[in-house]
């Protein structure tokens, strides 16, 4: 293999469509399908819930405005790690792409790969067989099950898809996406024409003074992890057509169709099933189709979100490698990652190693400690970049001759502020996780000296 990995150049092979299918596949997926339960866990009222995912919905929104300038401006694989070099400097750049390394995309995939393989079986009523746990100082560290090998090999068969070509891959996300949107729809529109819920279960009225605890914060990570993926396709700018126009209206159609998404998906998750009964469920999907449909057409529904699951693993196994990729151009990272396979054009080590990570996931953490741990991290990653956005528009204006974000300077602001608040609480009522990210983060520094020192010294040998 080593020696097919040595291309150059990625190509602009990515239209509009396709570019709007991946911000709707990256975001689609674990989230919507997984977290509605542990959120209705935390704030106990519906309406809440609902205003929780608008208020979410929002974020994410403000967000994509203002990655789409970036995007336009900054037309390059990279996402996070290319807008934040150009902002601050390499070193804070290096930070956001390691962060999308170990929190973007291995964590998610590793969510998404556990909640396909919980669906799975599921939907084919299969037995979950053995269980083999291995402990260490008395904590279970490693899980081994029929569902963690589902998991493993679902990671294994999509990683080599995106290996082959990015056309024969965006080919399949495009199919599995659309399959992904016509099953919600259908889901919607059957779930509240006929299906078998109840109208009582929104009759408690909305519960305000909740919006300003800490538990509404909480609930936000939950939902800004089921929102992640607005800013896929700034990933993969280099491989877009005509970015300066592309890029913003596939960051914007997408997540607007999302936000609509959720809000109707809830509404029947809510009308399926009463809040008590939701409460801490991780196949709320299943569970709201059971009460609504009954457990034989629930099967198939179950079989409908596995499926759509694998739309989002395929699309954050597409789009991830291409920042390591460019962080290993960059001489940031170990120059491996930076190669291009002769034959098929693509990252194939950057995609292997992101398996790799995500793998080590699936038999090391449980589910709901990964959202978190991705949720903080992550507000983290997008705040600093909107940051930079400001920072650019003030040192080097002339450089936003395009696409501006619409609604500047109250658009990032909003973003940025909100993030600051999910950190804040974050940390105050769940600093363990937080700890998790922050070390993260500091592991990171450390990787980025060991890389600056290693290219000093190859630099001083060349001169």
């Amino acid at each position: 293999m080593k020696n097919k990995l040595n291309g150059h150049a990625l190509q602009r092979e990515i239209g509009l469509f396709s570019a709007t299918i991946l911000v709707i596949a990256n975001m689609v997926g674990t989230g919507i399908f997984t977290t509605s339960g542990f959120i209705i866990q935390e704030l106990k009222n519906p309406q809440t819930m609902l205003l929780c995912w608008f208020v979410g919905g929002i974020f994410a929104l403000c967000g994509a405005l203002c990655y789409g300038e970036l995007g336009a401006i900054f037309p390059k694989a990279g996402g996070e790690y290319i807008f934040l070099r150009e902002s601050f400097n390499k070193w804070v750049g290096f930070l956001s792409g390691w962060i999308s390394l170990i929190v973007g995309f291995s964590a998610p995939i590793a969510a998404a790969s556990i909640a396909f393989a919980t669906y799975f079986f599921r939907s084919f009523a299969l037995p979950m067989g053995f269980k083999i746990e291995i402990p260490l100082l008395g904590i279970n560290i490693i899980t081994i099950s029929p569902i963690t090998l589902t998991a493993i090999s679902i990671i294994i068969i999509f990683s080599l898809i995106h290996y082959h070509s990015l056309m024969f891959g965006s080919r399949v996300q495009n199919v599995l996406t659309i399959f992904k949107i016509v099953f919600i729809l259908v889901f919607i529109i059957s779930g509240l024409c006929l299906g078998n819920g109840s109208t009582c279960n929104f009759s408690e009225g909305i519960d305000l003074s909740t919006v300003f605890q800490d538990k509404f914060a909480i609930s936000l990570i939950f939902v800004s992890f089921a929102y992640s993926g607005w800013n896929a396709i700034a990933y993969v700018g280099g491989e877009v057509k005509n970015p300066g126009r592309n890029i913003p209206l596939a960051l914007f159609a997408g997540t607007f169709l999302v936000i609509c998404f959720y809000l109707l998906l809830n509404v029947v998750y809510i009308y399926a099933i009463p809040a008590n009964k939701m409460s801490g469920v991780l196949e709320v999907g299943s569970t709201s189709a059971v009460s609504l449909f009954g457990d034989n057409i629930s099967r198939y529904f179950s079989g409908a979100i596995a499926i759509g699951l694998m739309s989002v693993l395929s699309a954050m196994i597409m789009t991830g490698p291409r920042v390591y990729y460019a962080m290993a151009k960059d001489g940031v990272f170990f120059e491996l990652f930076g190669s291009l396979s002769k034959l098929h054009r693509t990252p194939g080590f950057s995609i292997f190693l992101q398996a790799g990570i995500a793998i080590l996931m699936v038999i090391t953490a449980s589910f709901d400690k990964l959202l978190l741990y991705i949720g903080f991290t992550l507000s983290l990653s997008a705040m600093l970049t909107v940051v930079g956005l400001m920072v650019i528009r003030t040192r080097q204006p002339k450089l936003s001759n395009g696409y501006k974000t619409f609604g500047y300077p109250v658009t990032p602001l909003l973003f940025i502020l909100g993030n600051l608040w999910i950190i804040y609480f974050c940390i105050k009522s769940r600093p363990v996780t937080s700890l998790f990210g922050i070390g993260t983060i500091g592991l990171g520094a450390l990787f980025y000296l060991y890389f600056d020192n290693k290219k000093r010294i190859r630099n001083n040998k060349k001169g």
